[in-house]
């Protein structure tokens, strides 16, 4: 029906920056809450940020004031815009949208493939 493709990731030293981008396509009426979660090596896949059409934005704890995520919806697109990056920020990110395919669809969770960030101390 669609898919979520996710671009930005990469290696980069301790204290720098990275934007992270993300665009659903195919079979797309409306996307609701828009995201991003990460997993570590050894541990469980976490929410990093999300944001709903119109509203504000959640962060977890451990990225507060270092991550910004945004929106475009005449796009259907989210970024990730992570500034002091530290080591333990790496980890595969996944893009998230809650997506109706049609007017009276339910609202299915669609998942990007995963980017990698490294972060190097």
């Amino acid at each position: 029906q669609g898919q979520l493709v996710e671009s930005g990731g990469g290696l980069v030293q301790a204290g720098g920056s990275l934007r992270l981008s993300c665009a659903a396509s195919g079979r797309v009426f409306r996307v609701n809450t828009m995201g991003w979660y990460r997993q570590a090596p050894g541990k469980q896949r976490e929410e990093v940020a999300t944001i709903i059409s119109g509203g504000s934005p959640n962060y977890a704890d451990s990225v507060k004031g270092r991550f910004a995520i945004s929106r475009d919806n005449a796009k259907n697109m989210v970024y990730l815009q992570m500034n002091s990056l530290k080591p333990e920020d790496t980890g595969v990110y996944y893009c998230t949208a809650d997506v109706r395919t049609a007017i009276m669809s339910p609202v299915y969770k669609w998942w990007g493939q995963g980017t990698q960030v490294t972060v190097s101390s």
